[in-house]
């Protein structure tokens, strides 16, 4: 019988600026595994340790709707484990997240997702169609990676890095969905809406009715709208919906912050 090891709270151990990354870090994996995105043990979400080249992962094994402040696993960007602890991390996940981590010092957060719909649209040669408002959002910061199997390789790590320049959002063909972000909560929001990007066009193709493109000149603008409403003063991004957020997961999945 595999055990699930209850580690020791490491809020004493750390900074106050770490503890808030785990906890929120914590805090996206129960909200993936809330909404229905992960995919068993794998796929893997990570987040920088302000101020420092380090960052946070899940423990390989845990399912998400497990993973709590104190279980994630802090290595560098060489894959060190940089704190003692009964868990390895996901090879694959140290390939993909430490490669955007080392080269956008603007992203704080990597979400990554092999949900149905995301890898459905993944694998149709026009990716994300402009037919929704959820698709103007996505494509107005918007790269894809081709496949190239498993990410072990490391020399995959500039390849990736190339495709996705400055782009926040990145379609994985034949293999899912990557957001990137400057905090955890615009991460999981951007992912909110990629994610709902894909079902709405999975499920508006399979009516089998002619589809509703977006007006072109209406797409030439998308990155400016885009930017204005997440950017607002009213906090229109994730800073605004986060609250709401663990909210629900404090009453539906507590325990994260632990």
């Amino acid at each position: 019988m595999t055990v699930l090891h209850t580690l020791p709270s490491l809020k004493s151990q750390v900074s106050a600026a770490e503890w808030q990354t785990r906890v929120d870090l914590a805090a996206c994996y129960r909200l993936v595994a809330l909404h229905g995105w992960d995919d068993l043990i794998f796929t893997h979400i990570s987040a920088k340790i302000p101020g420092t080249e380090h960052f946070l992962i899940n423990p390989y094994g845990l399912m998400f709707h497990e993973i709590t402040a104190s279980n994630l696993v802090k290595i560098d960007l060489a894959g060190n484990r940089l704190m003692d602890g009964p868990y390895d991390i996901n090879p694959a996940g140290y390939t993909i997240h430490s490669a955007i981590h080392e080269v956008r010092e603007d992203v704080a957060c990597v979400l990554h997702t092999h949900t149905a719909a995301g890898v459905a649209v993944s694998a149709q040669r026009q990716g994300v169609l402009p037919i929704s408002q959820q698709s103007l959002f996505v494509l107005s910061s918007y790269a894809t990676h081709g496949y190239e199997g498993v990410a072990l390789n490391h020399d995959e790590k500039a390849r990736l890095q190339a495709d996705l320049g400055e782009a926040s959002f990145m379609l994985l063909p034949n293999h899912g969905l990557l957001t990137c972000g400057g905090s955890i909560a615009d991460t999981f929001l951007m992912m909110f809406i990629f994610q709902r990007a894909c079902e709405i066009q999975v499920m508006a193709q399979s009516g089998g009715a002619e589809l509703v493109a977006i007006p072109q000149q209406i797409l030439a603008g998308a990155k400016a709208m885009a930017a204005g409403v997440t950017r607002s003063p009213n906090g229109m991004g994730g800073a605004l919906a986060w609250p709401a957020l663990l909210r629900k997961l404090d009453a539906q999945s507590p325990g994260y912050a632990e």
